[in-house]
């Protein structure tokens, strides 16, 4: 019997080495399982019918190989891990289009990539923590200047500033309320659009052809900028996708057993009652219905789990309670949030009693729903999760002449504002499993070092019990 191998052309768009299974090279099967450390993800394509890998999301339209699907991985929830870059450099030698010295490379001046060890030091960041260099100037009104520049990999302007960001998820975009960390691709400063309940999904969907416009000429180095039928086509596709764990390998199908995972959950029940603002925290609804905690009910019958077929032991019913407890935990354990810019200082509290839906308030999938970023303390130097890989700004306030030290000046860089150093959007909360590591610059790992570092930062007291429920929890979205 002849032996099914996948095709080239299909490791290459998917980023992973597939079951054995008749795909075509051209399309992936709807909901097609990607294996991952906890369990499977699925996408489901809202199009209908299998997931094409032929459009221009998956075309090098620019002169250096690269197209959205360098980055945008399926396997990897449609962003990168850390891990399938590691394999894809040994896979290639380092010359995969991903790892080029425009922004793959901890800097582009002064790097040898002419060898085998010169690249790997060049990628280093990439292969570690997933990172991909941007480079953004500094403002002309800036309310700031940059007084020192510690970036141990050169790079060291002071008017075109080195950030090392991970790629974002291009998948379950209908529930976004900004585009990209800073929102850069959401902003009158960059000719887009704020994203608003009365303008969406129009806003939405031009900013995304901006972004896919930026990033082929930028990433991809186009000489040519897309046509307006190629932006339609790759926003388009973008648009059809919803990415969510299907499957965890102790408790077995995420939608079984009354509960509501999956992605196509998500896409048949959660996505059509999304709208920008819907259940924000700050009185910021359109609709004006009352903000509730209760941001996920997805494994609510789970909580006093039956067992079934072949759970040896007991375990498969004991992680499906896990979860449960987890869910619960996210909704309810009560937190103190104080010192977090964005939030404390822009309603002028000094501490502020909420939860993990204060900040992932969209309800079953759990981001903003509104373009409101934080800093919540993930790039300031002092920070409890290791940053010693990251440069160090120094911005010095031109009115007050007081100065902050940042790893990332974050939203600031595109609105010029003082108050905006080290403000990002938090990202979505779906398929964490694939994709990591965590946070804007890579600093958290694993899902346990993301949790430790919200308990250390508000001293929220977690059990180790509870730690190990929510990362349960966290690890089946």
């Amino acid at each position: 019997m002849k032996r099914w191998r996948p095709s080239v052309a299909l490791l290459a768009a998917t980023g992973t080495i597939l079951s054995q299974s008749p795909v075509a090279a051209e399309k992936l099967p709807n909901l097609f399982p990607f294996l991952n450390s906890t369990g499977i993800l699925e996408t489901y394509n809202t199009a209908g019918g299998p997931i094409s890998l032929s459009g221009p999301f998956f075309q090098a339209l620019g002169t250096n190989g690269r197209s959205c699907g360098t980055c945008h991985r399926p396997a990897q929830g449609w962003s990168l891990s850390s891990d399938e870059v590691k394999l894809r450099f040994e896979l290639t030698r380092g010359k995969d289009p991903l790892f080029r010295t425009v922004d793959g490379s901890v800097c582009n001046d002064h790097v040898d990539t002419s060898t085998l060890a010169g690249r790997r030091k060049a990628y280093s960041l990439l292969l570690d923590r997933g990172l991909i260099r941007v480079e953004i100037a500094v403002p002309e009104n800036a309310e700031f200047t940059v007084a020192s520049v510690e970036n141990p990999y050169g790079c060291d302007s002071a008017s075109a500033l080195s950030l090392y960001r991970r790629p974002l998820p291009s998948t379950n975009l209908r529930f976004q309320s900004a585009i990209m960390w800073d929102s850069r691709e959401s902003s009158p400063q960059t000719g887009t659009q704020k994203i608003t309940y009365d303008t969406n999904p129009a806003d939405l969907i031009a900013d995304l052809a901006h972004q896919a416009l930026d990033a082929t000429s930028g990433h991809a180095q186009g000489s040519i900028p897309l046509t307006a039928e190629q932006q339609k086509q790759i926003v388009d596709f973008e648009m059809s996708l919803v990415t969510a764990q299907a499957y965890d390998y102790r408790a077995g199908a995420l939608d079984h057993g009354g509960a509501d995972g999956g992605p196509v959950f998500l896409a048949k029940h959660v996505m059509p009652d999304f709208f920008v603002g819907i259940n924000d925290p700050l009185g910021g609804n359109p609709k004006n219905i009352p903000f509730t905690t209760t941001i996920f009910q997805l494994f609510d019958n789970w909580a006093h789990a039956a067992g079934f077929p072949f759970d040896f032991f007991g375990q498969a019913r004991a992680r499906r309670e896990s979860i449960a407890r987890g869910e619960a935990i996210f909704n309810s354990k009560q937190i103190d949030i104080t010192g977090v810019s964005g939030l404390n200082d822009d309603l002028n509290t000094a501490s502020i009693s909420g939860t993990c839906g204060t900040c992932h308030d969209s309800p079953g999938i759990g981001n903003h729903s509104l373009p409101v970023p934080l800093n919540v303390g993930v790039g300031d130097p002092d920070s409890s999760v290791d940053l010693s890989y990251l440069p160090v700004y120094t911005l010095q306030n031109k009115a007050t002449f007081e100065t902050i030290r940042t790893t990332d000046p974050g939203r600031a860089l595109i609105t010029g504002a003082w108050k905006d150093i080290g403000r990002f959007k938090g990202p979505m909360l779906r398929g964490l499993s694939s994709r990591a590591p965590y946070f804007h610059n890579g600093s958290a790992r694993t899902l346990g070092d993301v949790v430790d570092f919200y308990n250390t930062r508000f001293h929220i007291g977690l059990s180790s019990q509870e730690k190990e429920d929510l990362i349960a929890f966290l690890s089946a979205l």
